[in-house]
């Protein structure tokens, strides 16, 4: 009885799905006509099938990954539209499923409310002057027709026990159309084993990068203002009169390991981030940045530490960019919570031509980014401008 509920819910909630779609096809169908429309029904229709992805989930136990979001400049949506692979799935999943899902969805809910009308009929079809229409489009006006509901009841009854079995089916279909083909799944695999081992050598490298820091300026300076108290000493008792200047230097060169010191600690994770959120901390960084930089900010609330690091990682490297190479007159950053992902955008102005391999720190970013997932793409033509587009997932 448990698994006819389930399926029962699964197949009606199918058919809102499947009248849906019916309106996301129309909606298409316009937006193939009218094509301006067709980034901004793109997304919907995303929306709609990545809902049977997670009707799905919870009845077949079957994850089906979701495509990459539809983001971006329209001109990059229209052409990801047309020409990508997970849309046109969504395109014959749209069809079929408006199609099997009304006629699966109307059945899952005609069936039990046709059995439940049955005994119904039987007893109060004679308290009716011109008797009672069925569900079948028969009246009931006599006892031999109403006698017609038991044969009509059990082969109701049997159809409803088998509405698992039109479940499972539904499900199949829905898993052979919406599941992306082999070699996609073969490519993600190794784009996430690729993205695990610059993530571990990303990591190792930051534990060097943390260890020479401390190794080379903060030990060196400790190390020379324990020197500095050595000589305070003996200057104090050979010469009382000097040792005062021999503290104010040793006193100096603490406050210059100190000052070290916290540098080290805000490149692992600034305290800005702990005081003020991302959008406190981009807004700071907004500030400071040489160039004139606009910030335009969601409320974003507080997000996962690692997503919000290496966001403001990715902007100050951004606008240390900026405020180098561009020559950019001003600086825009964007930041914006789509369902379950961060996107920033940084973009200037100026002359464009950034080039990854020139120390222009893209690399690191994108590196920091590929660790959780994320994605991070430039689009640098030579005479600008240049938009650094950064997508992080927040793991919800």
């Amino acid at each position: 009885m448990k698994r006819i509920g389930a399926a029962l819910l699964y197949l009606a909630t199918g058919l809102l799905t499947a009248i849906a779609s019916w309106l996301a096809l129309g909606v298409l169908l316009l937006s193939v006509v009218i094509l301006p429309l067709l980034p901004i029904t793109a997304p919907l229709i995303r929306r709609i099938v990545d809902f049977d992805r997670q009707r799905l989930a919870r009845y077949a136990g079957t994850t089906l990954p979701s495509p990459e979001p539809l983001d971006g400049p329209w001109l990059h949506q229209a052409q990801r539209v047309l020409t990508d692979p997970a849309s046109r799935r969504d395109g014959r999943w749209l069809i079929t499923h408006a199609l099997v899902g009304t006629l699966f969805g109307a059945i899952a809910i005609g069936v039990p409310g046709s059995l439940i009308q049955q005994p119904f009929v039987v007893l109060t079809w004679w308290a009716v002057p011109d008797g009672i229409e069925n569900s079948f489009g028969v009246r009931v006006d006599s006892w031999p027709t109403a006698f017609l509901s038991v044969p009509i009841a059990i082969v109701l009854t049997l159809i409803l026990t088998q509405l698992p079995r039109l479940a499972d089916l539904d499900a199949k279909w829905a898993k052979s159309l919406l599941a992306p083909p082999r070699a996609s799944l073969e490519k993600r695999l190794a784009e996430v084993v690729a993205t695990r081992a610059a993530a571990l050598q990303a990591h190792g490298a930051e534990l060097r990068r943390i260890e020479r820091n401390l190794h080379d300026g903060t030990q060196n300076k400790l190390v020379g203002v324990v020197m500095m108290l050595g000589i305070a000493e003996r200057t104090l008792k050979q010469n009382p009169d000097n040792a005062l200047q021999a503290l104010l230097r040793a006193q100096d060169a603490a406050g210059d390991a100190l000052e070290e010191l916290r540098n080290v600690v805000r490149s692992i994770h600034p305290p800005v981030l702990e005081d003020l959120g991302l959008d406190g901390a981009i807004q700071a960084l907004a500030a400071r940045c040489p160039v004139p930089c606009l910030l335009q900010a969601d409320h974003l609330g507080r997000l996962p530490a690692a997503v919000e690091a290496a966001a403001y990682f990715a902007v100050a490297e951004a606008l240390t960019n900026v405020a180098k190479h561009s020559g950019a007159k001003h600086a825009w950053v964007s930041l914006a919570i789509n369902t379950d992902q961060l996107t920033v955008l940084v973009h200037d102005d100026g002359k464009g031509g950034a080039d990854e391999k020139q120390g222009t720190g893209l690399e690191g970013i994108r590196g920091r980014v590929a660790a959780l997932d994320g994605t991070a793409t430039v689009n640098s033509p030579e005479g600008g401008p240049t938009v650094l587009t950064v997508v992080l997932p927040l793991g919800k």
